[in-house]
């Protein structure tokens, strides 16, 4: 199956001059998700993952798929406000704004095995953000998975030092 043909292009989102790429027609399609969810996890399944960190929230949808196809926990990585326990925070550039991500503070153990997963790399701010929490609590990036990457926006670049794979480039 072409996932490829699943993503749907929608201009002038979220602002002027950003082509964004929607997977809600792969959500809706049965078939297309367990692929891209089963395609994602396949590089992985012999990094003994202890657990998959994703964010949100479209990194939710395939991070807590791929966590039960590898045999390991998941951990939310949310918005300020959204986690109601104790929290590490970081704050990020996305191409368009900066931002914010926040983590439990007991989510990942020291030496613990994280692969961190999201829908789409863009400029890596947002990944990196994720790496940087999962360093500050101890933990060791096995890896970073996503379903679409955007090249030309270089994201890979804030990632040099890990293992980066995407399943479909634009």
């Amino acid at each position: 199956m072409n996932l490829a043909a699943l993503i749907r292009d929608v201009p002038d989102f979220p602002i002027p001059g950003i082509l964004f790429r929607d997977i809600t027609p792969l959500l809706r399609d049965p078939a297309g998700l367990k692929q891209a969810i089963e395609q994602m996890a396949e590089p992985w399944r012999e990094a003994r993952v202890d657990l998959v960190a994703a964010m949100e929230a479209r990194g939710f949808m395939f991070g807590a798929a791929m966590a039960t196809l590898l045999g390991a926990g998941f951990v939310p990585v949310r918005k300020p406000g959204k986690l109601p326990w104790r929290t590490k925070s970081v704050t990020y550039s996305l191409e368009y704004r900066e931002d914010v991500l926040q983590i439990h503070e007991d989510a990942v153990r020291p030496g613990e095995r994280v692969l961190v997963v999201d829908d789409v790399i863009a400029t890596g701010g947002t990944a990196a953000a994720v790496v940087e929490l999962i360093d500050q609590l101890g933990g060791v990036v096995v890896g970073v998975q996503f379903l679409i990457e955007l090249a030309d926006l270089k994201g890979r670049d804030l990632l040099k030092n890990h293992q980066v794979n995407s399943l479909i480039t634009y």
